[in-house]
This record gives C-alpha cells, sequence and structure tokens, in this order.
C-alpha cells in the first residue's frame, strides 16, 4: 500500500486500518491530510480484499477538526482554501459511504468539527468511554461540513442536531451512545482491541451481503416503501445466486460455522 504523509493504513485479514496521524496538530484536517484520505478511501474500495474499513486516530485524539492554524494563514485565500480542504474531504466521506466494505470508527479520544462528522459519516462507531464529541463550527464563525448536517439530523433528530449546531455542547462518550451517534463505548484501555475484533467479525461475515445491505440502507430509494421493498427484492434475488448464499444456508443447515469466500 502506498505511503502518506498524514494517513497511517495498513491492512491485514481484509481489514484495511486507517489511522490519523498528525499527532502535533491533534489529528486535526488540512489540506494535505483530507487529500490523503480520498485517496486512501478510493484505494480501499478498490481493493477486493479489503472486506472492513477501520479508521482512528493516534495518540489520544481522533481529530480536532479543521485546522484552523493553517486556515488562519490563507488570509484572503481562506475562502478557496475551504473549498478545496471540503473538497477532498467530502470525496473520502462519500466513498467510505458508497463502499462495499463497512466502515468502522474507533473513537479513541476527543472528535470535534469535521472529526465528529467523519464519526458520523461512518457505517459504525465505537469509542473510547474518555471520547468526548462536539461540533464547534459555528463557535468560530463557520458552519458545518463532513456531511454533518445531513447525517446528524437522520441519527439524533433534528431538535438534538440543531443544539448540537447552535450551541456546541460537548456529549461525553456515554451520551453520544444515547443519542445513537456511536454504537458501543468500552474502556479506553480496551478500545482497540475491541474494534480489532468487531471489525474481523464483520470480515470474516459474507461480504456481498453486507455490502447490499449497507448500500440498501444509506442508500435507498427515498421515494416510499414499495420502491424500497423492490430494490429489496433485486438485492436478495442476486444475493442468492452467489457462493456465499449457497456456504451460509448449507452451513446453517448442517449446524456449522460458515466459512464465507467472498463474492
Amino acid at each position: 500500500m502506498a505511503d502518506y504523509a498524514t494517513i497511517r493504513l495498513e491492512q491485514s485479514g481484509g481489514v484495511a486500518s486507517v489511522t490519523l496521524a498528525r499527532p502535533d496538530a491533534a489529528n486535526a484536517f488540512d489540506e494535505t491530510m483530507a487529500r490523503e484520505l480520498a485517496e486512501v478511501a478510493e484505494q480501499c474500495d478498490g481493493d477486493r480484499s479489503v472486506r472492513v474499513v477501520l479508521i482512528t486516530g493516534v495518540g489520544t485524539m481522533f481529530s480536532a477538526g479543521g485546522d484552523l492554524r493553517s486556515f488562519a494563514q490563507q488570509g484572503e485565500a481562506l475562502p478557496e482554501h475551504l473549498r478545496t480542504v471540503t473538497r477532498h474531504a467530502h470525496a473520502a466521506f462519500s466513498r467510505f459511504a458508497r463502499m462495499r466494505a463497512p466502515v468502522i470508527a474507533a473513537v479513541n479520544g476527543a472528535a470535534a468539527g469535521i472529526g465528529m462528522s467523519l464519526v458520523a459519516a461512518c457505517d459504525l462507531a465505537i469509542a473510547a468511554d474518555t471520547a468526548r464529541f462536539t461540533l464547534a463550527y459555528t463557535r468560530v464563525g463557520l458552519t458545518p461540513d463532513g456531511g454533518s448536517t445531513y447525517t446528524l439530523p437522520r441519527i439524533v433528530g433534528l431538535k438534538r442536531a440543531l443544539e448540537l449546531v447552535l450551541s456546541n455542547p460537548a456529549l461525553t462518550a456515554s451520551q453520544a451512545l444515547e443519542w445513537g451517534l456511536v454504537n458501543r463505548v468500552v474502556p479506553a484501555d480496551e478500545l482497540a482491541q475491541a474494534a480489532r475484533a468487531w471489525a474481523e467479525e464483520l470480515a470474516r461475515g459474507p461480504a456481498g451481503a453486507l455490502g447490499t445491505a449497507k448500500r440498501l440502507m444509506r442508500l435507498g430509494a427515498g421515494d416510499g416503501f414499495e420502491a424500497q421493498m423492490e430494490l429489496e427484492s433485486q438485492a436478495i434475488a442476486e444475493a442468492g445466486a452467489t457462493a456465499d448464499a449457497r456456504e451460509g444456508i448449507a452451513a446453517f443447515l448442517g449446524r456449522r460455522a460458515p466459512a464465507f469466500p467472498g463474492n
């Protein structure tokens, strides 16, 4: 896999581990990180051996959000700079949302601004009990990005999403769990192991079925119940033609654990 200045990318056992790695800047997003994350997302999506993507941050921070120091250096060029950073970051987030592989955020510390938006954009999230979450955009006179104005109302509801945007509360890990922003909370010293175990569990699953199920949930017809059921009918018929389906059914009937070959 390629080398990156701000991202660590490793693959083992069908799991691609993506680590935000700007420890001296609290893993904040600058133009380089945004561009490299888009490249990493594209690489993971194009690699059929990647069955799960696991995203975390190096050190004790997940991501402090946008790199305000680099923003301050832009002067009058800041608007165009923000367009460039968000264009790359949004390409990454969109690819993570649309790729076949499930994407898990392992939130090892504070997730602010676009860091929190990234958590919301992932399919699943597990957090250390020491993690904290805040949007904080409007606190510095900016507006949300990273798709958070789309994802958060759907995750936590409109009223709570507006509270997050307008009042910038800092949620604890337990509050994030209660609000539905994360799926699981574990002690901080158990996060890496728990996240890896979850990723490996999913990587052993039927890749095609998981990917299609993810897309049905995320990218449904958007035009009603019957239209969504038609998509489901097409998808399950296609899944029935796969080796994974044959193995899964045979294993169930044979009362053994399945060994999904992947499609």
